[in-house]
């Protein structure tokens, strides 16, 4: 169990908030944190490369000359992969990369993740009724008044998407805006800092926790 300082929308401690997640023991935690990286990474490939054989390259039908008597060496089409023009010799074809995970791994690996960035995690007070308009430069002063530098790596987890921050957050460089039920492993390693407010964290033992 890892205590938080709660802040407000002036930055100013209001409370404390409990993160009690299950997570993978110390022996089995960078593991599973791999893996869960790796089947992200795979599954977001499209694998849509793909290149031609020499049975599917236009032309090359007719022997180039005759076997023998020309001097040169003999040649049965001019698609041949040693042509210029000619087809692809093990080239890539279009595949599913995607990897499985079960998904009591998937959970733990990502509690996992979210537990251990604890000393990077910032929690805040609901602050959506704060923004009555789009205001980007109210949420980067909200954020250095928490104590975040805005110019890092900042990952704000929601309970819900909320118009006014939506509009206000997605003109900050390198903060991304998520909701409590569509974290992901590689954005919760990826942020220098991690901000969440009470509801969502609320969400995520809801959704997350057992």
């Amino acid at each position: 169990m890892v205590s938080c300082t709660v802040k407000d929308w002036q930055g100013l401690v209001t409370g404390e908030a409990t993160l009690d997640l299950r997570v993978a023991s110390e022996a089995t935690a960078s593991g599973i944190l791999h893996r869960a990286v790796v089947r992200q990474l795979a599954n977001s490939r499209q694998g849509t490369a793909s290149t031609k054989t020499r049975s599917e390259v236009r032309g090359g039908g007719r022997k180039p000359w005759r076997q023998k008597g020309t001097g040169r060496a003999r040649a049965g089409s001019s698609r041949s992969p040693l042509w210029r023009g000619g087809g692809v010799i093990f080239g890539p074809k279009p595949r599913d990369y995607s990897q499985k995970m079960n998904r009591k791994e998937r959970r733990l690996a990502l509690r996992t993740a979210f537990q251990g960035r604890a000393e990077d995690l910032v929690v805040v007070q609901d602050f959506a009724d704060q923004l009555i308009r789009p205001r980007t430069k109210e949420l980067v002063s909200a954020m250095n008044r928490w104590g975040v530098v805005p110019t890092d790596k900042i990952l704000l987890i929601i309970p819900q998407r909320d118009e006014m921050v939506f509009l206000s957050a997605r003109n900050v460089p390198n903060l991304r805006l998520m909701t409590a039920d569509q974290l992901n492993v590689i954005d919760l390693l990826n942020a220098d800092w991690i901000v969440v407010t009470t509801a969502a964290l609320e969400k995520i033992h809801e959704v997350y926790g057992e």
